[in-house]
């Protein structure tokens, strides 16, 4: 069973039911991303699920330089920063540069490591130095195993309040794969993981000048996840993924996650109380 740590008001591990990390790519507009986070807010209130909200103020990895990034740094905490305070949530949002920890430490509650940056040793220790709680996505390119040295690391700069973030694995050319064994074999380290399922349906730059995706798999690939007994789930989501400026081949669209989520907290209902059965048998 994992280690407990705290986003905002909410608390991640330790055996306790999944929380949703979950919200748009990144911010296309205010009102997109506004009403987003109010929709969300009402439907786990409804289901009992913990939320974390999730987008980004500037989505730095893109495929093509001309690609939408978001409104950046300065307009992009702002409107996260109101939807923390207005809508009473925690929210997270990934970091790119060292001069983008500072502002966006004081306005989150969690920040990211985007999985291509989670060898980054200096990169990752300021933004554990700087955090509330630091989210280090899995590199696609590491083994499960490989996890445990960035876990150090951000321990090394002081901070416990860790999340390590699954993301998929490359396969081949354009292709990912999730493997559920990984998620057990981070989860012994000790730190809460998380099962990203719209990344890991993503065909990064399967598109050509954008990565692809196949969102039809992404419930498979969460229920699996819960079945595995995750800490969290994240989802990227939209109104409408189709008219989405990032990531929306794998983008899961608002309408999907009532039935979703619903079977998700389910399966994790039975998951945990297995575990913590097995820890009493122990004992």
């Amino acid at each position: 069973m994992s280690a407990t740590i705290g986003a905002g008001k909410v608390r991640i591990g330790g055996g306790a039911p999944f929380v949703l990390i979950a919200g748009p790519c990144v911010i296309e507009s205010e009102d997109l991303v506004w009403k987003t986070a109010e929709y969300l807010k009402e439907l786990a209130g409804r289901l009992g699920i913990p939320l974390v909200f999730k987008s980004s103020f500037d989505k730095a990895n893109r495929s093509a330089a001309d690609s939408f990034r978001g409104p950046g740094l300065v307009k992009g905490l702002e409107i996260l920063g109101r939807i923390r305070r207005e809508l009473d949530i925690p929210v997270l949002s990934d970091v790119h540069r060292f001069e983008e920890i500072d502002p966006a430490a004081q306005a989150l509650d969690v920040l990211q490591v985007p999985a291509f940056l989670c060898r980054q040793t200096d990169f990752v220790m300021e933004v554990a130095r700087r955090a509330r709680a630091i989210n280090i996505k899995k590199g696609q390119f590491l083994a499960p195993w490989d996890v445990s040295t960035l876990i150090e690391k951000a321990v090394a700069a002081g901070n416990g309040n860790i999340l390590v973030t699954e993301r998929g694995t490359t396969f081949g050319y354009n292709n990912l794969v999730a493997d559920m064994r990984s998620l057990p074999a981070i989860r012994k380290m000790g730190v809460p993981v998380v099962f990203d399922a719209t990344h890991s349906a993503q065909m990064p730059g399967g598109a050509g000048r954008s990565s692809g995706g196949d969102r039809a798999v992404v419930p498979c690939l969460a229920r699996a996840a819960a079945g595995a007994g995750v800490d969290g789930l994240f989802l990227e989501v939209h109104p409408d993924p189709d008219r989405a400026l990032c990531d929306g081949p794998n983008s899961l669209a608002l309408d999907a996650l009532p039935e979703l989520l619903s079977v998700l907290k389910e399966i994790d209902a039975v998951v945990k109380k297995a575990e913590r059965s097995h820890a009493a048998d122990r004992s």
